[in-house]
């Protein structure tokens, strides 16, 4: 069922793990979508050709979301290929833990610029060419309620970022866009590898109820419930999503 057709979609950090699952959800689904890349374009251009393969429409567009210039060019890109922009999915994230002896200015700004700025810069840009029905979806963590050591900043970037979502949700929410969040546990992708295997992985299944790690598709599918009609009647809502954890 195509309940993202006619849709146009963006998708920040969307050449591999949770962003790059959504991205071909969204897809599958009937949205073209932007696949934004900071770096790595290579990993998105397998994004878009995999998407094309299966008859969907995609395009990479490069830009860092923590600068004003390249959030501007990331949207702008979209409405000049589709025409038009009706979701944001806000997925660009920096994933760095440090305990309190090792934070730095550097470790500080890094995920502060790209987890919390970023994620304004690009819903700024995005917000000034979104209609009625539009949908932003931020992506969290669940960080902010397990407060695990040594995560002291990240959890603050997240925290900041159910801030944010609430915030945002009554300031467009007249314009009828909507903006709701996801918190996903622990999820396998290339940023979280070191919960992968090893005592760190067993002890987090072994306090899963539904008994394993995430994966990226189980996130992606909640996006698309977010993204689409079905959740029409929710905003400033931010979902946990870690199989119980």
């Amino acid at each position: 069922m195509h309940r993202l057709e006619g849709k146009v979609a963006i998708v920040t950090g969307a050449s591999k793990g949770i962003g790059a699952a959504i991205a071909k959800q969204f897809a599958a689904a009937g949205a073209a979508v932007v696949v934004n890349y900071a770096t790595s374009q290579t990993d998105a251009d397998a994004v878009v050709s995999a998407i094309e393969e299966r008859g969907g429409r995609a395009v990479a567009v490069k830009g860092d979301v923590s600068k004003a210039e390249d959030a501007r060019a990331i949207v702008d890109g979209a409405v000049r290929t589709y025409g038009r922009l009706d979701i944001l999915v806000n997925n660009a994230g920096k994933y760095e833990f440090a305990g309190l002896s090792d934070i730095t200015e550097d470790h500080f700004h890094k995920l502060m610029n790209i987890n919390v700025l970023g994620l304004l810069l690009v819903t700024q840009a995005a917000a000034a060419h979104m209609g009625e029905g539009g949908s932003i979806i931020n992506i969290g963590s669940s960080v902010t309620t397990m407060k695990p050591p040594a995560s002291t900043v990240y959890a603050a970037t997240k925290s900041a970022v159910e801030a944010i979502t609430g915030v945002l949700s009554k300031e467009l929410g007249a314009r009828r866009i909507r903006v709701n969040g996801v918190n996903p546990g622990p999820t396998a992708t290339e940023g979280s590898a070191s919960l992968q295997g090893g005592d760190a992985s067993a002890a987090l299944i072994a306090q899963t109820p539904l008994g394993r790690i995430g994966q990226p598709q189980d996130i992606a599918r909640i996006a698309l419930f977010l993204a689409s009609e079905d959740s029409g009647w929710m905003t400033g809502d931010t979902l946990i999503a870690s199989g119980g954890l």
